[in-house]
């Protein structure tokens, strides 16, 4: 009936400890972790069980290596949501509307909920992405990092674990669906007017206005990609 108790691997107890951050949301998508070096002397443990852990929670799609050879945080959803929704819309443009009425319903209550529950630190991330769609709005720089960023970052302010590994996990989509928008300069003057409307709601704590003006500022995206699928139509008759 009773099995004997066996010691736990230290690599496996790395592996549960970072799985807990994540899931409680200490750990967010997109975040990078210390340096290998930093990371051993804050856990008090060997390299080999380090990289072993490490390694383990890249395989379960945890962790992943970016461009700069760094270890961050994956989104959960992001294979599951991203790319068979990227095939869907290639194949229909028509289904960019359904992914602006799923935005809809996430983000609005998003914002909700950061103008809540946002930290000091999440206001600060925020006015940091406005300042720097001011500035590539005045240099006439591309904008749709920053735009994906900014909506991202509300998620992150939610504190809610599972709204920050569902947006992680469309952030590619939402630059995509905004490139052909933030090319047009009038256009990008609106969507600034939006954002910083919409941060000023969450800083302000006023949840039912974040709430209302993330619809606005959502209607007004889908009424525009709505005009130039119809120009392009017209254009290709």
């Amino acid at each position: 009936m009773f099995e004997s108790i066996k010691h736990t691997k230290i690599s496996e107890q790395i592996v549960d400890q970072i799985k807990r951050l994540i899931a409680d949301g200490q750990l967010k998508p997109g975040d990078t972790l210390p340096p290998e070096r930093e990371l051993i002397k804050q856990l008090g443990v060997s390299r080999p069980s380090l990289r072993e852990a490490l390694n383990a929670l890249v395989t379960m799609g945890l962790l992943e290596i970016n461009q700069a050879k760094r270890t961050c945080v994956k989104s959960v959803t992001s294979k599951l949501i991203d790319d068979p929704l990227a095939i869907l819309i290639k194949a229909d443009i028509q289904k960019i509307f359904d992914l602006i009425e799923v935005r809809k319903a996430i983000e609005t209550w998003a914002a909700y909920h950061a103008a809540e529950r946002a930290s000091e630190e999440d206001i600060e991330q925020l006015d940091r992405i406005i300042q720097k769609m001011k500035r590539a709005l005045k240099e006439g720089q591309p904008w749709a990092k920053e735009d994906a960023d900014f909506h991202l970052a509300i998620a992150k302010a939610t504190h809610n674990p599972i709204q920050m590994h569902i947006m992680s996990a469309i952030y590619d989509l939402l630059r995509a669906s905004m490139t052909k928008i933030l090319a047009d300069r009038e256009k990008v003057k609106q969507l600034m007017h939006h954002h910083q409307q919409i941060f000023d709601a969450i800083k302000s704590r006023a949840p039912e206005k974040a709430r209302k003006k993330t619809l606005v500022h959502l209607n007004y995206v889908e009424s525009v990609v709505k005009k130039s699928i119809e120009e392009q139509g017209s254009g290709a008759r």
